[in-house]
């Protein structure tokens, strides 16, 4: 497989539950995964519902696939984005997929998808059911995504972030908390990839954090990166370590005594 910047993905959107108003945002997310090769966005472009996707597809260059509706209130995309799944999966011409949906009907093809090895992405809006989050690598909320930073705007006690209302990050509610599941869930995940000192580093952390909860995202609670978000929680210790480079520090972290 490619190295992570390197590796090709097929992003594949439902226009019927995603808003076309976030597409920006979205690619901008998938390209942080690596290279988006194949682009392709399925609805019923014969209805009115979908007419604001025209502008934003000859903007981002995203190859519109038509699926009528069969039956009235039926969603008509899922059998097409599947059945196109898969004849990508066997030319062998990607790495991964993106799947750009909240809709809980592609779980079972997020499933596959991993068992034949493929890395799975997965975005959706917040509504999405958890059956879907599970089965991807990673999933993202398009509500938290913005090409805006948050992490100078938020502030954190041990149960809430609160920030000013006209900051446009995520999540869109005043305030957040940050229950004990998921401090409980970053403490034992630390314990997992720590050394004999208790230290872990904290992209390991981050890393074990997402098997485990694949929907954990700092920008959820209002920072765009872990490491401040773990900064502001009194459990943890942060230290960070001089490397090579001198524009780049190693931060690990060790949960309090």
């Amino acid at each position: 497989m490619r190295d992570d910047k390197e590796r090709c993905f097929a992003v594949l959107i439902d226009a019927e539950n995603i808003p076309y108003k976030k597409t920006k945002e979205i690619m901008v997310e998938i390209a942080t995964y690596g290279v988006p090769t194949i682009k392709r966005i399925y609805g019923d472009w014969t209805e009115n519902t979908v007419k604001g996707w025209k502008k934003i597809l000859l903007e981002n260059a995203i190859t519109p696939i038509q699926q009528y509706s069969y039956t009235t209130g039926k969603n008509s995309t899922d059998s097409a984005m599947i059945i196109d799944a898969m004849d990508i999966l066997y030319s062998g011409k990607v790495d991964g997929f993106c799947i750009v949906s909240s809709d809980s009907d592609f779980t079972r093809l997020a499933i596959r998808l991993r068992e034949a090895g493929m890395i799975v992405y997965g975005i959706g809006e917040q509504k999405t059911p958890t059956p879907f989050i599970a089965a991807c690598n990673k999933f993202t909320y398009i509500e938290v995504l913005s090409t805006q930073t948050a992490d100078t705007d938020a502030t954190v006690t041990d149960k809430k972030i609160s920030r000013e209302e006209n900051i446009d990050i995520a999540p869109k509610s005043k305030t957040v908390y940050i229950d004990s599941d998921i401090i409980k869930l970053i403490t034992a995940s630390i314990s997992d990839v720590a050394n004999d000192d208790g230290w872990a580093f904290l992209a390991d952390v981050g890393n074990l954090i997402i098997k485990k909860k694949p929907d954990f995202d700092p920008r959820n609670f209002g920072f765009m990166k872990l490491t401040p978000l773990i900064k502001t929680l009194s459990q943890f210790e942060i230290d960070e370590r001089e490397s090579n480079n001198s524009k780049i520090k190693h931060v690990y972290v060790r949960n309090k005594q």
